[in-house]
């Protein structure tokens, strides 16, 4: 008889703390005042949940013109510029702030700088939802770095009054790559008191780095606008492992895993812990499988709903 095939499940994995924040605000909306609730742009970037919050009344909007005065409208988790927010209150909305606690962490961050006379640099992926967001909170004083190559034609108005920013869901290392590039040709520029790569992310990249030398392929959970979910697709193919983002079960294919021994299977911040489920389970379908559990740490972080929601 064949050995069952392994399913590696790394752990932390699925929701963070902010994404359940920002699902749980748009629910209880639902809940308190019925349909429509107006979210502007994605909840978080997961199909599944924007899909189940739309069959519940939920309305997804790119724009606030698209909603209809007085009416709620919820910010997303990947925060607004302070542009968007003025805009909501000139328009008479209801407008809840689904931001997650450590987006709006970089937005202070990029506020205190802009007051202090700095040039804050921010390394992030343009176009974005939290880069733009982020760029709107100081637009005069923030300018874009995406990878290191970006460093050496960067022009700043003054080197030695500089600090560096970072989108919360990017690869660590992808991070202190450019940040390392940033000190060689700025020594003077400042870090962030705290890291801006959200613990999630940090997280989820740890977990995923602990198996994948084992695995014979990963399969990485999420959607394909969803930040951490790509890097962790990119983790495992740098460390030489075939990895392959998917948004469930049925986009498995067969090629995939047949030849693999051990298949590790993860998902992004963003991704309901349903579809590792059904994932697991899918997996049967090629044949006996042993599911081993490993875990890097242990996420007990829990984030405060607007007051209103309490």
């Amino acid at each position: 008889m064949n050995e069952p095939r392994r399913i590696l499940l790394p752990s932390p994995r699925s929701f963070c703390a902010g994404v359940e924040r920002a699902i749980d605000i748009v629910e209880r909306l639902l809940e308190r005042h019925g349909p429509p609730v107006y979210v502007r742009n994605q909840i978080v970037h997961n199909t599944q949940v924007v899909g189940d919050l739309e069959s519940r009344g939920a309305v997804f909007v790119s724009e606030l013109d698209e909603v209809p005065k007085d009416a709620i409208v919820v910010f997303s988790a990947h925060g607004v510029a302070p542009a968007v927010e003025a805009e909501a209150t000139s328009r008479g909305l209801d407008a809840v702030d689904a931001t997650c606690p450590l987006v709006s962490k970089v937005h202070m961050e990029s506020r205190r700088a802009s007051a202090a006379g700095d040039t804050i640099v921010l390394i992030g992926h343009a176009g974005h939802e939290e880069v733009i967001g982020t760029m709107g909170v100081s637009p005069d004083r923030t300018v874009l770095v995406e990878e290191v190559g970006d460093v050496e034609h960067l022009d700043v108005p003054d080197p030695e009054r500089l600090i560096y920013l970072a989108q919360t869901t990017l690869a660590v290392a992808e991070v202190e790559r450019i940040a390392a590039a940033l000190r060689r040709r700025f020594p003077a520029i400042k870090a962030p008191k705290t890291d801006d790569v959200c613990y999630a992310t940090t997280n989820r990249q740890a977990a995923l780095a602990a198996v994948v030398e084992e695995a014979d392929v990963v399969l990485v959970i999420g959607s394909v606008n969803s930040s951490n979910s790509n890097r962790l697709v990119e983790l495992a193919q740098r460390a030489g492992t075939p990895a392959y983002l998917i948004d469930g079960a049925d986009e498995i294919e067969r090629a995939w895993i047949e030849p693999a021994g051990t298949v590790a299977v993860t998902a992004g911040a963003s991704a309901p812990p349903a579809l590792v489920d059904e994932v697991v389970g899918s997996l049967a379908v090629f044949g006996p499988i042993e599911i081993v559990e490993r875990s890097v740490a242990e996420e007990t972080t829990e984030f405060l709903l607007p007051t209103r929601l309490r």
